[in-house]
């Protein structure tokens, strides 16, 4: 991507702008509350929009457009309109719960329900799931990103530029640095989501439908004259719907009864590098004004990442067809050694249905060859996949073909987007490093060390994690990984049901004993894993729901046969205003209905 001098001016001055106020205004920092939780300073509006800022990253800008792009369509939106509602059930049940306990870290948490080793457990499964995958997934994707529209930055060079960029004001000033940023950000993001989605009909609407591609088999004739709000909805009829087959192995109908839950509590609720920004607000109606907030602000996302997404593969179909065709090459040339020696041969050749259309009689004779293959060889084959188009490219699609050259924009948008990255970036690492000096360091290092050297320490550990991050990073390339998306998912889904469970039971179920903590985190490891190995065609999302379910009932057990004699009296943080919001309860009531239309206008 050839940038203009006014392009590259916008996206330095953007980048520097966002560190530079970030540092100043997190100045002064010599106290762990002030470091780890921006003593406890933070309104309403910072929260919501740093809550934003820390999730959105290019995991949703380039992975869900692409989701659109493809046949999955608006269905994707689930992950952003359930996650409203997930978001105002934890501004009135988890987070009156963490702030009157006055904790650092959601495991500190769970020692006041169970007990230590509850405690420690969590801790742990939480700084490798950290460290080891969603660091170094985040660092990777905005590397990809640097590489595919930068090409003198290769992935190894993206991930250390954007790696040292978090880690300097994170290093600096802590969360209060990382919510300055996120406000920023969390801003450009929406404006320049808003700014893409207008160019995208703004040009569907300029473009002859005999250029366009669709999915809606029953379209009735559109005019070229139509604009492309009318044609969006014409062409796309068949991709904006919410319920997608119980067998779909992304998002099944299925998976909005329970599994998709699961993931969007533990996520909201009880992710460090999230609810850190809760843990830190003036008082819980800040807190419960700013998660609301955010709530409100899920429901705007899918207009601007998964409409455009639709949009790109309208537009651009072509482009993404000459992509795949770029990476179905090296498949190729290996199906015609194999044809070659089929008696020999250890390979069979997958094909969607798009690769199918665009080439029927190769694919024909493809079918014929894994037929043959299958019947001498069995199961013991290994399979190469042939994709019709890279609906991944959807976002850098638009953002290289719609903004106009010259003028800022494109500098913007992709200013904002490598904004993202180091948000959630800057996010993570800030988290990781509270959990290890909070709940390891301080617990089991050194149990007097003072405010200065707690300080140090979490500073120390955001230089440690963003190495190791930045090292594993250009790694996650490598296809056995399969994926960003499902590297990420697959490995939360070991932790995040078993912690949920854990944090919900002891929530609701006053007499559960202190063993259930430890046990219930413990289980769902091994039931997740098991899953995996016995029925690998189950969608993680069901997945995830049958650990959850699992763990619930093991917890339920333990609890008929030896309940507590009297309910835990959970610690009271006297330093912090407990009064509830009522207008952001009646706002949080608006946000859930305003989802609950959507879903039935979508459905």
């Amino acid at each position: 991507m050839n940038l203009s001098f006014v392009d590259i001016t916008t996206f330095g001055l953007f980048i520097a702008l966002v560190i530079f106020i970030s540092l100043f205004k997190s100045r002064k920092v010599d106290d762990s509350e002030g470091y780890f939780l921006a003593g406890r300073g933070l309104s309403w509006w910072l929260i919501g929009f740093s809550l934003i800022a820390a999730n959105i990253s290019t995991e949703q800008f380039v992975g869900m457009s692409g989701q659109a792009a493809n046949y999955v369509g608006l269905a994707i939106a689930s992950y952003e309109w359930m996650a409203a509602i997930t978001l105002v059930v934890v501004a009135f049940l988890f987070l009156p719960k963490f702030l009157s306990t006055g904790i650092y870290t959601i495991p500190e948490f769970l020692q006041y329900r169970y007990n230590e080793l509850s405690r420690t457990i969590m801790a742990g499964f939480t700084m490798i799931i950290y460290v080891f995958v969603t660091i170094a997934a985040v660092i990777y994707s905005g590397a990809l990103m640097a590489d595919t529209l930068f090409p003198s930055v290769n992935v190894t060079s993206g991930a250390w530029i954007i790696g040292i960029i978090a880690a300097v004001y994170v290093v600096s000033g802590g969360l209060k640095a990382c919510a300055w940023a996120d406000l920023l950000q969390g801003s450009a993001l929406i404006l320049g989501g808003g700014i893409i989605t207008f160019f995208a009909f703004k040009i569907l609407g300029n473009t002859p439908v005999a250029e366009l591609a669709f999915t809606n088999t029953a379209v009735s004739s559109v005019s070229d004259s139509a604009s492309g709000w009318t044609k969006f909805f014409a062409l796309n009829a068949d991709k904006l719907h919410m319920k997608l087959p119980a067998t779909d192995q992304i998002l099944p109908w299925t998976a909005l009864v329970v599994g998709l839950w699961i993931p969007n509590f533990y996520y909201w609720g009880l992710n460090q590098y999230i609810t850190q920004r809760t843990l830190g607000s003036k008082s819980l109606a800040q807190g419960q004004k700013g998660v609301v907030f955010a709530a409100a602000l899920k429901l705007v996302i899918p207009f601007i990442i998964v409409f455009p997404g639709i949009i790109a593969f309208n537009l651009f179909h072509t482009d993404m067809a000459t992509e795949a065709g770029k990476d179905n090459i090296a498949v190729l040339k290996l199906y015609e050694k194999a044809k070659a020696n089929a008696t020999t041969s250890k390979y069979v050749f997958t094909m969607d249905e798009a690769w199918k259309k665009l080439n029927p009689e190769q694919a024909q004779e493809i079918e014929a060859y894994n037929s043959s293959i299958q019947a001498s060889q069995g199961e013991s084959v290994e399979k190469k996949n042939l994709v019709g188009y890279k609906y991944d490219t959807a976002f850098g699609l638009l953002i290289q073909k719609l903004l106009p050259f010259g003028v800022g924009l494109q500098g913007f948008v992709l200013a904002a987007i490598l904004g993202a990255v180091v948000s959630s970036l800057a996010s993570m690492l800030n988290s990781a490093s509270t959990i290890f000096t909070m709940d390891i360091f301080r617990k089991y290092v050194n149990k007097e060390a003072s405010q200065k050297q707690l300080v140090s320490v979490g500073r120390v550990c955001v230089g440690v994690f963003v190495v190791i991050g930045c090292i594993i990073a250009p790694k996650l390339g490598d296809p056995k990984f399969k994926g960003i998306f499902t590297y990420i998912q697959e490995f939360q889904g070991f932790i995040s049901p078993g912690i949920l469970a854990v944090f919900l039971f002891g929530i609701l179920v006053k007499r559960a004993p202190a063993i259930c903590g430890v046990i219930g985190l413990l289980i769902n490891p091994i039931m997740y894993g098991l899953l995996k190995l016995i029925l690998p065609g189950l969608a993680f999302l069901d997945r995830m729901a049958v650990s959850f379910l699992c763990v619930l009932i093991v917890m339920g057990i333990i609890t008929l046969l030896k309940p507590l004699q009297k309910p835990i009296s959970l610690p009271s943080n006297t330093t912090i205003d407990l009064k509830p919001s009522h207008s952001a309860k009646m706002f949080g009531i608006g946000v859930i209905i305003a989802t609950i239309v959507l879903y039935i206008i979508f459905w």
